[in-house]
Parts: structure tokens; C-alpha cells; sequence
């Protein structure tokens, strides 16, 4: 179902993307802070969605209260929520206009995916950015 292939992954990270990160934190012990700390050093123009601190920054990041907030649209829709609230996620990644959605480590919607893939969107699933992107070699 989701994408699993070396290739497929690289070529989604291999090159700056606009990223949304969907449940996004300013508490540096969630990873979410963490993650998207790590995709700004690496050169994604990133944007935090979360509307308990829309308006606000997150490590330099933009955030705001909606994915339809988000002008012009993410490429990649990075979703730190639980697998039981992740298909809403996805299901906005899709309206949105999102090329991919890329569920975190544990989050697994196996329904949202195939929605996801039905509507022509790459998806990543139960994998995370932070740690793809230096396995792959691909740190700037």
C-alpha cells in the first residue's frame, strides 16, 4: 500500500519541498518540534499547522490553524497525529492538493492510504523524515 520503496522515498526528500506538518509542536520534548527543526536545517520551506498556536513561529516556521490554511500548497503533508485522527488528516491533504502524505512512525490508516493513492498522492506510512533522510544519505 504505502510507498516502501528506497527510490520512491528518496525522490520525495532528495530535493527541498514545501512540507506542512500537521500537529506540530512548540514543546521541544514532542517530536513533532523535533522533526520540523530538523527539515528547516535541511533546507524545506516548512509550515506548522496547529490552530492552538496559529499565528505564531515554531523554529523560524510559520503556523497556522488549518492544512487549508497553508498558500501556496505543501508538496508533502507530514501528519503527527494518532492513526485513529490521521485519515481527517489525509483526507485534508487531499483538498489541499498535497502530492504526498507521509504518516509518522505508529501512525498507520490503511483506509486513508488507499484514499490517498486513489486520488494520486504518493504515501509514506509508519516512517519518519528525520530518520530517512540521513539512512538515504541525503543531509545537506
Amino acid at each position: 500500500m504505502a510507498i516502501n520503496d528506497e527510490a520512491e522515498i528518496r525522490a520525495l526528500l532528495e530535493r527541498p519541498r514545501r512540507i506542512a506538518i500537521v500537529g506540530a509542536s512548540p514543546n521541544p520534548a514532542r517530536p513533532s518540534n523535533g522533526v520540523l527543526a530538523f527539515l528547516a536545517a535541511q533546507g524545506h520551506d516548512v509550515i506548522a499547522v496547529n490552530p492552538g498556536h496559529a499565528g505564531k513561529t515554531i523554529h523560524g516556521a510559520p503556523v497556522v490553524a488549518t492544512l487549508a490554511d497553508v498558500e501556496p500548497a505543501a508538496e508533502i503533508v507530514d501528519i503527527f497525529r494518532n492513526s485513529a485522527d490521521a485519515g481527517a488528516a489525509v483526507d485534508d491533504a487531499i483538498v489541499h492538493g498535497a502530492k504526498a502524505v507521509w504518516m509518522q512512525l505508529g501512525v498507520i490508516d490503511e483506509a486513508a492510504a488507499r484514499r490517498a493513492e486513489k486520488a494520486g498522492l504518493a504515501v509514506v506510512m509508519d516512517r519518519c523524515p528525520k530518520i530517512e533522510i540521513p539512512r538515504l544519505g541525503l543531509l545537506r
